[in-house]
């Protein structure tokens, strides 16, 4: 198991190395943010100076191993729009984007198991069949469609939610949250309902399939002819064996949701950190891009590496190839 997780983490390590290569040049090719920032009618003196002080009058290469260079001094950068440090600006942001994302995840998993199990207990149940077809809208239908309809069924028509924002919060040992308030709740629970449609989808075909294929296999029948109850051989036994997709799937889906709830954040003005990239890409605030993206790639990179562990433990024959 040690050389398993030493060499994931060397291939880890060389990930991030690439991926930050790749999203620095590829912010580099999309503009100049001076171009943004300065009036048009600022003189060349200005923008010559600005252009010093920011350090884009260096090669690329330059530019490059000075950001390395500060990233492990532990600093990301000051943003060119809010003019603070980049890592306070994402983490001033990120609290509101993880409680999203976690009263999302909760919903998916707490609704998309249960139903996906029960889809493949009995799969020509017209229970099951609705499931299955209630299931196909959360991939078909258009996430920003849904967030409006939502808005305007229970925001404006019945006026039960507000249409967006974030609510108030309170602390609690220490940690303050908005959903530690009534108020946060009302506030959430409709972007989170809407962010939580694709992956319940996902996670209802997923449990399904493997829920039929473990139906008709022999350990089930064995398990019955010994006279164990459904129940007992649907959790303690059916589940287990179909967890290991599911645990590579979700792992997969809460980095991409982390990352990617732009849609949700900016149909419901969620102040999270999806609004902040789109506002940094409308500004080329340059700094705040290229911290975000590795970020990002960082927390994939982390949140692989944790399902791959996941995975190795659930089954030893995973380690012994990857650690050979």
């Amino acid at each position: 198991m040690l050389s398993y997780f030493i060499t994931r983490i060397a291939q880890a390590i060389v990930v991030v190395f690439a991926m930050s290569v790749i999203v620095f040049v590829g912010v580099f090719a999309i503009g100049n943010p001076i171009d943004v920032m300065i009036d048009p009618g600022a003189t060349q003196a200005i923008r010559e100076k600005l252009i010093a002080q920011y350090g884009l009058d260096q090669p690329l290469v330059v530019q490059y191993w000075t950001f390395l260079r500060n990233v492990f001094a532990g600093d990301l950068g000051t943003s060119m729009v809010y003019n603070i440090p980049v890592v306070d600006l994402v983490f001033s942001r990120f609290p509101a984007t993880l409680e999203l994302v976690a009263v999302s995840v909760l919903i998916a998993v707490g609704v998309g198991i249960p139903a996906g199990l029960w889809a493949g207990y009995r799969p020509d149940s017209i229970g099951a069949k609705l499931v299955m077809a209630l299931s196909v809208l959360g991939f078909s239908v258009p996430t920003f469609w849904i967030g409006m309809l939502l808005i305007m069924g229970f925001a404006v028509e019945l006026g039960w939610l507000p249409s967006g924002g974030r609510g108030d919060e309170a602390t609690f040992l220490g940690v303050s949250s908005s959903l530690f308030t009534p108020d946060g709740w009302s506030h959430v629970i409709m972007p989170a309902i809407n962010l939580s449609l694709f992956k319940m989808g996902l996670m209802i075909r997923l449990t399904r399939a493997g829920m039929v294929e473990a139906m008709g296999t022999d350990y089930v029948k064995f398990a019955r002819a010994q006279g164990l109850p459904d129940r007992q051989i649907v959790f303690r036994h059916i589940l287990r064996n179909i967890s290991i997709p599911i645990v590579t799937v979700l792992g997969l889906e809460l980095g991409s949701t982390l990352a990617f709830a732009v849609v949700t954040e900016s149909v419901f003005n969620w102040p999270g950190v999806g609004k902040l990239i789109i506002d940094s890409i409308l500004q080329l605030d340059r700094p705040v891009m290229v911290s975000y993206l590795i970020m990002v790639v960082i927390l994939f990179v982390l949140i692989n590496l944790v399902v791959d562990l996941v995975y190795a433990r659930l089954d030893p024959r995973v380690r012994l190839k990857g650690g050979a």
